[in-house]
């Protein structure tokens, strides 16, 4: 297939996409959808779990190291200020509405059509794997965490999120913490008990105020924010607990295991995290996939955002056409030059990587 008719078929795919309901759980039918475009393009042998759907390319070289290309076809649910039908996909002054349309039907479709091009290829330094997988907007368990162990080994990933096609190099992890301050409870009117909201209030201006050792040279400073506080039961009695949330945006400058005993160090508080799943990630720069994007005139960048990435224990970049800015907006779109344009960078990038001399 020729690029053009690539990026046709690629169009087609996403406005079909659009038309399925695919909020994240209920993604049966996209995954159903892109099993078939699969098959449907000569792909010998197309794989699936839950709503995972993933195909190696045809001539697989177990001795060779493997690169992913993925993507998620889960959509958030649209806001209420949608004007246009989000499930009808709409071509107007060359763009394509829809919901999921830019987050990430269009970089879903562009890796779908580069991994058709270079899916009969012989003589390549790499094996690609193409994974189209579920839960990405809620971070589930029944996503890319669930079918990397179906995958091999995996040497590197392209994570297709619309990055305006620049090269995110790094990105932010989350931790969640839940915190609790006690203190002993007494009435309110008389020099009685310890009251647990001012034992939290220096652990909370230390959240506000600490700066972590090491900074990222992509991501800048870890942020720290509380975000929510809970605490005491009636005006006239001096509360025994305080609980409060602590969002924590972590960078590759700390490891995660790091920055949870430095704050452990330094509050009184019981601090709990309620996952360690979503890390940092990041690739080095003199990565081929990196060198390859700098030698096609692409920035890099660190992005603040979390995708797939924190779920992958690799070396990831995360590269897609569309604009992060326009993900979850009301009346979403992506310009079909974008597509195109996507595609054929991919290609592009690829064919350095891939046929590297």
């Amino acid at each position: 297939m020729g690029m053009q008719e690539l990026y046709q078929e690629a169009t087609a795919l996403l406005k079909e996409l659009i038309s399925i309901q695919s909020f994240s759980r209920e993604e049966d039918k996209t995954a159903a959808a892109i099993a078939l475009f699969l098959e449907r393009h000569g792909v010998e042998q197309v794989h699936r779990k839950l709503n995972n759907v993933w195909a190696f390319n045809k001539h697989f070289n177990p001795a060779l190291p493997t690169l992913l290309l993925n993507s998620h076809h889960d959509t958030v649910k649209p806001n209420t200020s949608y004007i246009r039908d989000p499930f009808a996909p709409t071509v107007q002054d060359g763009r394509l509405y829809g919901l999921g349309s830019n987050d990430a039907g269009g970089c879903l479709v562009s890796l779908l059509a580069t991994f058709l091009h270079f899916y009969k290829a012989e003589g390549m330094a790499y094996n690609l794997v193409m994974a189209a997988t579920a839960e990405e907007e809620i971070s589930g368990r029944n996503g890319i965490e669930l079918v990397v162990p179906e995958l091999g080994p995996l040497e590197a990933a392209i994570v297709g999120e619309p990055t305006l096609m620049h090269l995110a190099v790094a990105e932010k992890g989350l931790l969640v913490l839940d915190c609790v301050a006690r203190g002993k409870s007494g009435h309110a009117a008389r020099e009685e008990g310890i009251n647990a909201i001012y034992e939290a209030l220096p652990d909370i201006l230390w959240f506000k105020d600490f700066r972590f050792p090491k900074a990222s040279a992509y991501l800048g400073p870890i942020k720290m924010s509380v975000t929510m506080v809970q605490s005491g039961t009636q005006h006239n009695v001096v509360p025994d607990q305080c609980q409060y949330t602590v969002d924590v945006r972590l960078t590759d400058a700390h490891t995660m295991e790091e920055v949870l005993e430095i704050i452990k160090s330094n509050v009184k508080a019981e601090v709990s995290p309620r996952s360690m799943r979503l890390r940092p990630s990041s690739i080095p720069m003199e990565h081929p996939l990196v060198q390859a994007g700098l030698s096609l005139g692409r920035n890099t960048y660190g992005s603040p955002t979390t995708s797939d990435q924190a779920l992958l224990s690799i070396p990831s970049l995360k590269l897609g056409p569309g604009d992060s800015a326009r993900s979850h907006m009301a009346d979403e779109f992506i310009y079909l030059h974008e597509i195109e344009e996507g595609i054929s960078l991919y290609v592009q990038l690829l064919e350095q990587v891939l046929f590297r001399r």
